[in-house]
């Protein structure tokens, strides 16, 4: 057997002094040898810890295994077999925390990239044409409207539509996609894959309306007039505010409107693109997590001379992934830990000066895990800023649970659901992702739909509530 490398093999990624003037992918992907390299790793394990990583349980030795061989076109079908966006999961989701972390090659050395490996697999079989249309079972004469494009609707609708169900898939937005188009910036995920993924299971037979928006132009209860079950995965698209001083001044963004302009609404190509939106020279993002991230690379690409992140916890605590922190940090991104803003300040003029902000110390843990930032007395002081971004958290939009008597919800909004099959308390409707968990990944956001199309499926056949 040769011998293993310890490492995984390198993704070539934009200098950063590059990739900060421009929205280009940073990662390169890998060629097809170092794929063929970096799979050459997997030890193909009898039992394989990383498939129960998974949340789709994609067969992840399978495929990598046909990399290896150089069998990419039967890699890709594999995957496809579990995972309808691999793409996009391949380049967003946190596999360091799932699939990677159970990794048995990873007790000794680094995991195989089981990642990067999926985004080659992926972006090869778009270099060489269409992809391929899996088969569907007989047509059942059963009819489910999906509301929400995102991660969640995307996956049940693409289940749903192979176990031979007519399926409709509503997006309030001009384009479909949900967080994968107006969250994630270009340099991330660009939009022709999002757009190539949709275009996928559109092909497959799902029908897609966009600019409908349930809760307002049809009811909860008009939809299961018309569809036998309907699948709720609008996301956690209310964003939170911090409710201190100065809040409602000019230039202060929730970081949704913020990522919104910039990607869904293209602010990212002007002058092509006349998108309204603040150019500050210093930003400031308030926030650990992945979003915070991309609204402070964002801000360095929109023209900022400096880029902020003000973190109320360490960088140990800091939710975001390991390589999106680091990608700041090669940017230029400067992180203010223990740090914690309690007021705004006006230039005079309506619009933000400064944040004040007060240093912070870590107590006990709190119900996360993480231990409690606790505020130092007499410690503030004040950062000049033009544009201050706020990512602390979402909540699901209260439009649907508003207007759809029976549907219970729980903290925060979240629709309740039983996590199992996703079912919810009103007969024939299922919700899933970020609608029912509040923010949370991609790929969780896809198991969830893939347990609901299960559900919904059965449902169909036997009416068993």
């Amino acid at each position: 057997m040769p011998k293993i490398s310890p490492q995984k093999t390198k993704m070539r990624e934009q200098p950063p002094e590059e990739r900060i003037h421009n929205n280009l992918e940073v990662p390169y992907g890998y060629s097809e040898e170092e794929a063929m390299l970096e799979a050459k790793r997997c030890l193909q394990c009898k039992k394989p810890m990383c498939v129960s990583g998974c949340p789709v349980e994609i067969n992840i030795p399978g495929f990598i295994g046909l990399v290896a061989k150089g069998d990419f076109r039967s890699a890709i079908r594999v995957l496809k077999e579990k995972n309808v966006l691999p793409a996009v999961c391949g380049r967003v989701c946190p596999q360091e925390e799932q699939c990677e972390k159970v990794c048995i090659l990873g007790k000794k050395m680094e995991p195989v990239a089981i990642g990067r490996l999926e985004r080659f697999a992926a972006d090869w079989e778009a270099q060489e044409g269409e992809s391929e249309i899996p088969p569907k079972k007989k047509p059942t004469g059963k009819r489910v409207a999906v509301v929400g494009s995102g991660p969640a609707g995307i996956t049940v609708a693409g289940d749903l539509i192979q176990m031979g169900h007519e399926v409709t898939m509503f997006e309030a937005l001009h384009e479909a996609g949900g967080v994968l188009v107006y969250g994630i910036p270009e340099f991330r995920l660009p939009k022709r894959i999002v757009a190539r993924e949709i275009e996928h299971v559109c092909r497959m037979g799902v029908r897609l309306e966009k600019n409908v928006v349930i809760g307002t132009s049809i009811s909860i209860d008009e939809l299961l007039e018309e569809y036998d079950a309907v699948f709720l995965g609008t996301g956690a698209g209310l964003p939170w505010f911090m409710n201190i001083p100065g809040e409602n001044l000019n230039n202060i963004y929730s970081a949704n409107e913020y990522l919104t302009r910039a990607n869904l609404m293209k602010a990212y190509r002007f002058p092509e693109y006349d998108t309204p939106i603040a150019r500050g020279k210093c930003v400031a993002t308030i926030g650990g997590g992945n979003v915070a991230m991309d609204s402070a690379r964002t801000a360095l690409r929109l023209g900022a001379e400096k880029s902020f992140i003000i973190y109320r916890r360490s960088r140990n605590e800091m939710p975001a992934r390991v390589e999106e922190i680091h990608h700041a940090e090669q940017e230029g991104v400067i992180f203010n830990f223990l740090t914690n803003p309690v007021a705004f300040h006006s230039n005079g003029s309506r619009s933000v000066k400064e944040v004040e902000c007060i240093r912070m110390q870590l107590g006990e843990p709190d119900s996360s895990g993480r231990r409690r930032p606790v505020p130092i007395e007499n410690s503030n002081f004040r950062i000049p800023v033009d544009v201050v971004v706020v990512s602390i958290g979402n909540s699901p939009n209260p439009l649907i649970p508003n207007t759809t008597p029976g549907l219970a919800t729980g903290k925060g909004g979240n629709i309740q659901i039983d996590e199992a099959t996703g079912k919810t308390s009103k007969k024939g409707v299922f919700a899933g992702g970020d609608v029912a968990t509040g923010a949370a990944t991609v790929i969780s956001a896809m198991g969830a739909g893939r347990r609901a199309a299960r559900a919904i499926d059965q449902y169909l056949k036997d009416g068993t509530w």
